[in-house]
């Protein structure tokens, strides 16, 4: 018997649990139908992974980078994409090669109080991943209809309805939903690009590494706020298990190919999400940058002040509708990322509609209080701090990562190759070492 099928069958009971039971293993892989076919069957989860990293905390962190800092962030962006890739490239191959998500393979490893204080961990990044959520959708609609920011807050605790009947019709749905989504917003962006004409040569210059990016606190607040925002915990445990839903064959032929295909899914969708963040900030620094309105740091403002400054109609409609359309996304995921945690930490099932509006509660009573006692201003700075939240809580996730998919044990002939090995613990190291610079300089 393979040596992967062997360390399986080798655990406890409770290892022959799947993560995302009721979805397991079911989407359909064609048998020898050819690259192309095989690559549609697996083409989905990197989807819904990159919509973590399109969701409105982003877009909060690239308006203000982009407005007071013009093109000089994206070299951050990119790296954080870049980072990405990688983590989420040892996510669906732990979840693919052992069977497991990252919260059960925690929960496999480590003792009962150290498992407890990682779910603790995760949950309050999936709560703040969620304040991103409200407050966006509250935004957008406001932006949208004039809803009061107040009344689009509460709207937003109705998408639990909606999720569980989408969850009844199948994943393949969802995943539709997503792809028709995150196309959207792409096709919005595309044209908020031509319209602000941005300097491609002063772009290029954005995309390298500068020093000033860690001397300046300024700057450094939001580049650590773009790489929280980019590089989202949640995202990691998603991924490892929803690459399970996949029907492959569970032997070591079938998930080499498995991991194969999926992490082309996943660096493609990765790659789109890059775009997407790139032109948000892209926009801020034509549009706001270089126009005088250095000070614009929310989306609200950016949306009041695109059409005047650029000059043409629909630039602030398309912008809102952009921003509905992440908030949306963004609940789908973070919804699944919820029950994958608690089930995976604790092994506890609860109802998925349950589940969704404790998450949704907890995210709603910070949001609807910081409106209203601060207004729009409030929610805003709220949004890019549930961002740093987020990247404080990064480095929780991306140890045990690295952690699993180098060890030979757990993976047997999938472990980490020396020099993925090597730059996982570089990019985890990197990672913990701004967190805690961020974190000294806050409390100093």
């Amino acid at each position: 018997m393979e040596v992967t099928d062997t360390l399986l069958k080798a655990g406890s009971a409770k290892q022959s649990e799947n993560s995302l039971p009721d979805v397991h293993g079911s989407v359909h892989v064609p048998a020898n139908s050819g690259f192309f076919k095989t690559l549609l069957a697996y083409f989905g989860p990197g989807l819904m992974v990159a919509v973590g990293y399109m969701d409105p905390g982003n877009w909060a962190t690239d308006i203000a980078g982009g407005a007071q800092f013009g093109y000089r962030l994206l070299s951050v962006v990119l790296i954080s994409n870049l980072f990405a890739m990688l983590l989420q490239h040892l996510a669906l191959k732990l979840g693919i090669a052992t069977g497991r998500d990252l919260a059960q393979a925690c929960r496999d490893h480590y003792s009962r109080p150290i498992s407890v204080g990682l779910w603790l961990l995760a949950e309050i990044a999936i709560i703040a991943t969620d304040l991103a959520e409200v407050i966006g959708s509250a935004i957008a609609l406001n932006l949208l209809f004039g809803l009061p920011l107040t009344v689009g807050i509460l709207i937003t605790a109705l998408d639990v309805l909606l999720l569980l009947y989408l969850q009844n019709k199948g994943f393949r749905l969802i995943e539709r939903i997503v792809a028709s989504l995150i196309f959207l917003i792409l096709g919005c962006f595309s044209y908020e690009l031509i319209v602000s004409q941005p300097a491609l040569s002063s772009i290029a210059d954005g995309l390298l590494p500068r020093p000033e990016i860690v001397t300046n606190p300024g700057m450094l607040y939001i580049a650590i706020g773009i790489l929280g925002a980019t590089v989202m915990p949640h995202n990691l445990y998603l991924h490892s298990s929803i690459v399970q839903t996949r029907d492959f064959s569970r032997d070591d032929t079938g998930r080499k190919t498995a991991i194969k295909f999926a992490t082309i899914d996943s660096t493609v969708s990765l790659f789109l999400a890059f775009f997407i963040n790139a032109a948000i900030l892209i926009l801020a620094a034509a549009t706001f940058h270089y126009s005088g309105n250095q000070h614009v740091a929310d989306i609200t403002d950016a949306h009041r002040l695109l059409d005047p400054i650029l000059g043409v109609k629909f630039a602030g409609i398309l912008f809102a509708v952009a921003l509905l359309a992440s908030g949306q996304n963004s609940t789908l995921t973070g919804t699944l990322a919820g029950q994958i945690v608690m089930e995976g930490f604790l092994h506890l099932r609860i109802q998925p509609w349950l589940r969704r509006l404790i998450t949704r509660l907890l995210a709603i009573v910070p949001a609807l209080v910081v409106a209203i006692l601060y207004g729009e201003e409030g929610t805003s700075e709220l949004l890019v701090l549930s961002q740093v939240i987020l990247s404080l809580q990064l480095s929780f996730a991306v140890v045990p990562l690295v952690q699993f998919t180098s060890d030979k044990v757990k993976m047997g002939r999938f472990v980490n190759p020396a020099w993925v090995k090597i730059s996982s613990w570089v990019v985890a190291v990197i990672i913990i070492g701004l967190n805690g610079y961020l974190l000294w300089n806050t409390i100093a």
